[in-house]
C-alpha cells in the first residue's frame, strides 16, 4: 500500500466506479487484514512497523487517502468498512485521526444476534444479554446493521433456516428479527433473497427461489419487509438520530424471564412523535404487559409482525393503547400491553386518541 503504482491504481479503479458506473457506495472488504501487519500470520511471519507496533501504516495512510479523494469527488456517495475489530474511529474523519469511511458494518451486532436467535426459545432467558449488549457500543461509529451474503453462503443456511421451531416459528422468529433489526439504532442491510424469506441457501450460480414468494408464509414477510421500509421511511424517529444516544432510550432491557425487549426511538425535532419498540422473543403471547412510558396520550400500534396479513396469528392491541398515570420503569405514567408470541410492535405517541 505505499507504492505509488499500487496506490494509483486502487484509486482510479474506485473513482472509476463512481464516475462511470454511477454507483451509490463502495464497501471494502476485510479492512482489519489490511491494517494489521499480523492479522493472519504467525509470529517471525511479520516485521512491525518503523514504531515496532503491527499497525500497517502504509495501508491506514492509504485508506484515509481512498476515503478523501471519494468524498472530495462524489459526496453524495457512502464508503462502508466491513471490519472485524475493535480498530477505533473507523468511520470518523480523517481531520480527527479517523479513517475516514461513512459507515462500518456491525459485525458484532449480527453475531450477536444470530447466535441469540438460534436458541431454543426456552433457553433465550439466559442469552438475553447477546440482544442488549449491542447498545453498548452502538453509538462509538456509524454503524450498519449487516444481514449480508456472508451469512447465507458456505453451509450456513439461509436465515429462516437458522431459526429454531417448526415452520410457524420459525417465519414467527424471522419477522421478530426484522422488526428488531428496523427499529435498532443503525442503518439497515438486508441481503436478497432473505426479503421473502428463501429456505435454500443462496448460490451464485443459480437464481433467487422467486416462486416461493407466492406461498403465503413467505409472501407475509416479503408484506412486512415492505411495511417495515414504509415505517422506517414515514417514521423520523428511526432513521434521524442513528448515530448518537440522543435517539435511543432503554424501556425493559433486564426482563430475562418473559424475555421481552422494550425501548423509545426519538427524532431530531421536538414535536417529533416518539416511538416504543416491545420484542417477545418467546412463543408465549403476554396479556397485561406493563411498561413505562414518558407521556399520556394514545399510544398508536403501527406496526405488529404477528398480523395476519404477515402470516401472523393476529394477537395484538386492538390499533392501539392509552397511557394512565400509574408509574413504571421509573416514569410516572405506563401502558398495559398484548404481547404477540415471537414478535416485534411499535407503537406511536399521539396527543389525542
Amino acid at each position: 500500500y505505499g507504492r505509488p503504482e499500487v496506490r494509483s491504481f486502487l484509486l482510479s479503479s474506485a473513482l472509476y466506479w463512481l464516475e462511470h458506473y454511477h454507483l451509490d457506495g463502495l464497501r471494502v472488504d476485510a479492512v482489519a487484514s489490511m491494517l494489521y501487519l499480523d492479522y493472519g500470520r504467525k509470529q517471525g511471519e511479520w516485521i512491525p512497523n518503523v514504531h515496532g507496533g503491527k499497525e500497517n501504516l502504509d495501508a491506514i495512510d492509504f485508506l484515509r487517502e481512498l476515503n478523501r479523494a471519494v468524498y472530495r469527488e462524489h459526496p453524495d456517495v457512502m464508503t462502508v468498512a466491513e471490519e472485524s475489530t475493535a480498530w477505533p474511529m473507523v468511520s470518523r474523519p480523517t481531520y480527527l485521526g479517523g479513517l475516514g469511511f461513512g459507515m462500518k458494518w456491525n459485525m458484532g451486532w449480527m453475531h450477536d444476534t444470530l447466535s441469540f436467535m438460534k436458541e431454543d426459545p426456552v433457553h433465550r432467558r439466559y442469552h438475553l444479554g447477546r440482544l442488549t449488549f449491542s447498545l453498548v457500543y452502538a453509538f462509538n461509529e456509524n454503524f450498519v446493521l449487516a444481514l449480508s451474503h456472508d451469512e447465507v453462503v458456505h453451509g450456513k443456511g439461509s436465515l429462516v433456516g437458522k431459526m429454531p421451531g417448526d415452520s410457524w416459528r420459525q417465519f414467527a422468529n424471522l419477522r421478530a428479527l426484522y422488526g428488531y433489526m428496523w427499529t435498532h439504532p443503525g442503518k439497515k442491510l438486508l441481503f436478497m433473497g432473505c426479503e421473502f424469506g428463501q429456505r435454500r441457501e443462496w448460490a451464485h450460480e443459480g437464481e433467487l427461489e422467486w416462486h416461493v414468494s407466492a406461498m403465503p408464509d413467505h409472501a407475509g414477510v416479503q408484506r412486512l419487509v415492505q411495511q417495515l421500509n414504509r415505517v422506517y421511511r414515514e417514521e423520523p424517529a428511526l432513521h434521524e438520530i442513528d448515530f448518537s444516544p440522543e435517539g435511543f432510550e432503554w424501556v425493559e432491557g433486564h426482563d430475562a424471564e418473559f424475555t421481552v425487549l422494550a425501548f423509545l426511538r426519538r427524532g431530531r425535532q421536538p414535536g417529533a412523535a416518539t416511538l416504543l419498540v416491545v420484542c417477545n422473543l418467546t412463543p408465549e403471547p403476554r396479556s397485561n404487559y406493563v411498561l413505562g412510558v414518558p407521556s399520556l396520550g394514545h399510544w398508536r400500534e403501527i406496526l405488529n409482525s404477528d398480523a395476519h396479513e404477515f402470516g401472523g396469528a393476529g394477537w395484538g392491541n386492538l390499533g392501539g393503547v392509552d397511557a394512565v398515570p400509574l408509574p413504571s420503569h421509573g416514569r410516572p405514567q405506563s401502558v398495559s400491553l398484548t404481547l404477540p408470541p415471537l414478535s416485534t410492535i411499535v407503537l406511536r405517541h399521539e396527543a389525542h386518541a
